[in-house]
C-alpha cells in the first residue's frame, strides 16, 4: 500500500493535532501557546500596506490574516517566501547576524514556512520546508532542505504518545545484543540511571517503576512543536525532523537528524558537523559530533565527542568521552572513555570508565564467538592494546591492560592493575599483577590529574570518582592479595610434593602470606598458577607475584593514609583519638560503580528499595538521592580507609606509634611514586631507538624536551614536597 496521500491544499498548516486529541474547548494551537508565550506587547495582524509590500517582494500566504507580527516589523525584510497556517513573527530590526565570519541579514527569504513561531531578529534564508517549529531569538537557519515536527514527536525519549502502540517505543539494548537489559532513553539520563536500570533486570519491581517514571516524566499529549533555542546557527543541512535543539547550538552540513534532543547552552554549546546522521537519540550539552558519524538509538553524556566516521548504535556513551573512527554497538560506557583509532570494535560491553580502546581492537564481537548473547564487563581503567581480540563472556578487574594478541578463550581477570598477555610460544595466559604501579607509574599517577583536567562540564549531574585508588579498587586489591596468597601457597606445596586439598583456606592464606612477605628466593622459582582466569585447559601463569603482592600492600597503604590525612585536613581540630572514634566500623567490602559514582552495597540496596516502593518517584528525586550519597561519600571513603589500614596492619586499634609509622610509610610511598613517575618517563628519553632519530642530544631535547622538564613530573615532585610537609605538621598534632 502506498504511503503517498493526496490532500486538499487548504489543509497545509492546519489540523496539526487530529480531532480526538484536542481537549474540549481547545484548538490545535493550545500546546503551542503553552510552549511559546506571547511577547509582552502581544501580536497583531498585518496592515494593508504591509501586505502590499510583502506581495511586491514575491511573498504569498494561504491567508494573510494568519500572519501575526509585533510592532517592530519590517516587511521589506521578507522576500520570495510562502506562508501557510498560523505564523507568528517576532521583532524584525534592520540588523545583521554574524557567526564565524559569516554575516546574514535578519529576515526571511526564499523559504516555505508552515505554522511556526519565529523569535526576535531571526534570520531564515533558503529553507525549503520549515513546519511546526518554535524558533528562538537571534537564530540563523540557512540553506536547509526540510525541518519539521510531527504531532507525535518524542524528541528521542523512549515514551509513547496518545493513541500509539507499545511497539513504537524506542529502547536501548545495552550490554547484550540479544536484549534483556533494555532501557528507555530519556532527556537527562546519566550513566548511573542506565546502569541502575540495565544491571538489575531480575528486580521486576525496580524495572517496572523506572519504566513508569520515565513514561510519566514526559507529556504524552500530541501536538508539541519542535523548538530551536536562542542564538543557534543551522546551515547547509538536509533533513531535520522531530528534533529539539537547545540554545547556542551550531549545526552545519548534517545529512539527517531525526527524533533527537540536542542539549546545548551558552556555557556548554553543542555542535553537529558535516555528513552526520543521527536518529533516535539524546545528546548532552557540550557535545561535538563531526565528519560523517552515524548514531542510532543512543545517549551521549555531557562534554563528549563523536567524530571521523564513528558509529554509535544501541549504546550509552558517558560524559567526557571521545570516540572516533570505530564502531560501538550495544554498550553501556561510563565517563572518560577514549576510543579514537581506526578499525576498533566494542560490542556488547559494560565498560566502567577511564578506559582506552586501541586501534584494531575487537572487544566482544559475536564474530569471534559462537554465542550471540555474550557480554564483556570491564572495571575502571580498562585498556586493551593494539590489535587485541577478546571474545565474550569476559570480566576484567579495574585497570587491566591487555597486551597485543588474539585471546582465544573467555577470561575472568580478578587481579587489578595487571598486565595480561597471551604467550603463544608457551601456549599459556600470563598475568602480571600491579604492572601499572611497578612499571608505568607515570601513566597511573597522571590518570587522576588527566581525567579531572579534561572534565569541562559546567553543571556536573553525573558524580564521578576519578582517583584510581578508591574504595572499589581497594577492595579489588584485597581480593587480589588473597588470590595471590592462595595460589602461591598451592605452588609451594606442589613443588614440595604435597597436596593442597588437605589444607583449609585459612591455612593456605597464612602460608601464602609468609611466602610473599618473606625472602624472594622462596617464591622466585615457583610456578604460580592462576585458577579460573581462562576457560581453557592451558596454564595461567602469574608473573612476579611477590612484587605484585607487595605493590598491592603499598597501594592500599597509600590509599588508606591519604584519605585519613584528608579527614585531618577537613577537621583541623581532630586528633588520632577523635578520628579513630569518628571513623570506627566494619569495612564495607562491596562497592558499586554507579555510572562513575561509587556507592556501598547497602546504600545501593536502600536506593533500589526506595524506588521500588515509590518513595523516589521521579528521576529528579533519584538524582537528588545520588547527590545525597555523593555528599556523604568522602566520609564513607574515609571510614573505609580507616578500616583498610587496620586490616592491612592486622590490628584492632590504631595506636599513636602505629599511626606515626603509617605516616612515615606514606611519605616513603609518595617519594617512590614521584621517583617512579620520573623513571617511567625517563626510560622513553633514554631509549637508543628513540635517540637514533636525532644527531645529537641537543637536537632531541629541542624536539622533545627532557624527562626532568615534563610538566607532570614537576607537578608530582612538588606535590611530594607538600605532602611531606603536611605529614610533619600532622605528626605534631598527635
Amino acid at each position: 500500500m502506498s504511503e503517498l496521500h493526496v490532500l486538499p491544499i487548504e489543509s497545509l498548516g492546519h489540523n496539526f493535532i487530529e480531532g480526538p486529541y484536542i481537549p474540549e474547548g481547545r484548538d490545535e494551537y493550545y500546546l503551542r501557546n503553552e510552549q511559546s508565550p506571547l511577547p509582552a506587547d502581544g501580536y497583531r495582524g498585518l496592515r494593508a500596506d504591509e501586505i502590499e509590500t510583502l506581495v511586491k517582494n514575491g511573498n504569498t500566504a494561504d491567508n494573510w490574516d494568519n500572519i501575526l507580527v509585533t510592532d517592530h516589523f519590517l516587511p521589506h525584510q521578507i522576500k520570495n517566501s510562502e506562508f501557510y497556517g498560523l505564523v507568528r513573527i517576532g521583532r524584525l530590526d534592520q540588523v545583521m547576524l554574524e557567526y564565524h565570519d559569516l554575516t546574514v541579514p535578519v529576515g526571511i527569504t526564499n523559504s516555505l514556512i508552515i505554522s511556526c513561531d519565529i523569535g526576535d531578529d531571526a534570520a531564515i534564508h533558503d529553507v525549503r520546508y520549515l513546519a511546526h517549529y518554535i524558533i528562538g531569538e537571534n537564530t540563523i537557519l540557512m540553506n536547509l532542505d526540510e525541518m519539521h515536527t510531527s504531532n507525535h514527536a518524542k524528541f528521542g525519549n523512549g515514551i509513547v504518545k496518545q493513541g500509539e502502540d507499545e511497539e513504537v517505543r524506542i529502547w536501548l539494548e545495552l550490554i547484550n545484543e540479544a536484549g534483556g537489559r533494555e532501557v528507555m532513553p530519556f532527556d537527562g539520563m546519566i550513566a548511573a540511571d542506565a546502569y541502575l536500570w540495565a544491571k538489575y533486570p531480575n528486580d521486576k519491581k525496580l524495572k517496572s517503576r523506572l519504566g513508569e517514571i520515565t513514561q510519566r516524566m514526559f507529556d504524552s499529549r500530541r501536538g508539541f512543536y519542535g523548538t530551536i533555542g536562542k542564538r543557534c546557527f543551522i546551515k547547509n543541512s538536509r533533513i531535520i525532523k522531530d528534533v529539539k535543539i537547545g540554545d547556542c547550538c551550531y549545526i552545519k552540513g548534517a545529512n539527517k537528524l531525526k527524533n533527537l534532543t540536542i542539549n546545548s547552552t551558552e556555557e556548554e554549546p553543542s555542535q553537529i558537523g558535516e555528513g552526520v546522521e543521527l536518529v533516535n537519540g539524546i545528546i548532552g550539552p557540550g557535545c561535538h559530533i563531526f565528519y560523517g558519524c552515524k548514531a542510532v538509538r543512543f545517549v551521549m553524556g555531557q562534554n563528549s565527542n563523536l567524530k571521523y566516521g564513528a558509529r554509535l548504535i544501541n549504546s550509552y556513551l558517558g560524559d567526557n568521552s571521545t570516540v572516533s573512527c570505530c564502531e560501538i554497538l550495544n554498550n553501556l560506557i561510563f565517563p572518560a572513555h577514549e576510543q579514537h583509532h581506526n578499525n576498533s570494535f566494542l560490542i556488547a560491553a559494560l565498560v566502567m570508565g577511564q578506559s582506552n580502546i586501541a586501534a584494531c581492537a575487537t572487544i566482544g564481537s559475536n564474530h569471534n564467538s559462537r554465542a550471540p548473547d555474550g557480554e564483556i564487563h570491564a572495571g575502571r581503567g580498562f585498556w586493551p592494546g593494539l590489535c587485541v581480540s577478546v571474545k565474550h563472556n569476559c570480566r576484567f578487574a579495574s585497570f587491566t591492560l591487555l597486551a597485543k594478541g588474539d585471546f582465544p578463550a573467555e577470561m575472568d581477570i580478578r587481579l587489578p592493575f595487571s598486565l595480561v598477555n597471551n604467550d603463544v610460544s608457551k601456549d599459556q595466559l600470563q598475568i602480571m599483577p600491579a604492572y601499572w604501579w611497578n612499571y608505568n607509574m607515570y601513566a597511573l599517577a597522571r590518570n587522576t590529574w588527566k581525567f579531572n583536567t579534561r572534565d569541562k562540564r559546567i553543571v556536573k549531574v553525573q558524580n564521578i570518582e576519578f582517583d584510581s585508588l578508591a574504595p572499589d579498587t581497594a577492595e579489588e586489591l584485597f581480593e587480589g592479595m588473597a588470590l595471590l596468597e592462595e595460589w602461591t601457597a598451592k605452588a609451594y606445596l606442589r613443588k614440595q610434593g604435597e597436596s593442597a586439598e588437605n589444607k583449609s583456606a585459612d591455612e593456605l592464606a597464612k602460608l601464602g602470606r609468609e611466602l610473599l612477605n618473606g625472602p624472594s628466593n622462596k617464591v622466585d622459582d615457583l610456578e604460580i598458577l592462576g585458577e579460573g582466569a581462562e576457560k581453557s585447559h592451558r596454564k595461567t601463569v602469574i608473573l612476579k607475584a611477590q612484587q605484585g603482592y607487595q605493590a598491592y600492600r603499598a597501594m592500599l597503604h597509600h590509599y588508606a593514609v591519604n584519605n585519613l590525612i584528608n579527614y585531618m585536613k577537613a577537621n583541623p581540630e581532630a586528633k588520632l583519638a577523635s578520628m579513630s572514634k569518628a571513623l570506627a566500623g566494619e569495612r564495607c567490602r562491596r562497592w558499586i560503580n554507579l555510572g562513575g559514582q561509587l556507592v556501598g552495597d547497602k546504600d545501593l540496596e536502600a536506593l533500589k528499595a526506595d524506588i521500588g516502593s515509590g518513595k523516589l518517584d521521579t528521576w529528579h528525586a533519584i538524582h537528588e538521592a545520588y547527590d545525597r550519597l555523593w555528599e556523604k561519600y568522602p566520609l564513607d571513603k574515609q571510614r573505609h580507609a580507616f578500616a583498610t589500614l587496620l586490616d592491612l596492619l592486622e590490628i584492632k586499634e590504631l595506636t599513636p606509634e602505629r599511626w606515626l609509622q603509617s605516616l612515615d610509610g606514606a611519605v616513603e610511598i609518595q617519594r617512590f611514586i614521584a621517583e617512579e613517575t620520573y623513571q617511567s618517563r625517563k626510560k622513553d628519553f633514554d631509549s637508543p631507538f628513540r635517540q637514533m632519530c636525532y644527531e645529537s642530544t641537543a637536537e632531541m631535547e629541542a624536539v622533545l624536551g627532557t624527562a626532568e622538564g615534563v610538566s607532570f613530573v614537576k607537578q608530582i615532585r612538588k606535590e611530594t614536597e607538600e605532602f611531606t610537609e603536611l605529614v610533619e605538621n600532622l605528626k605534631q598534632r598527635g
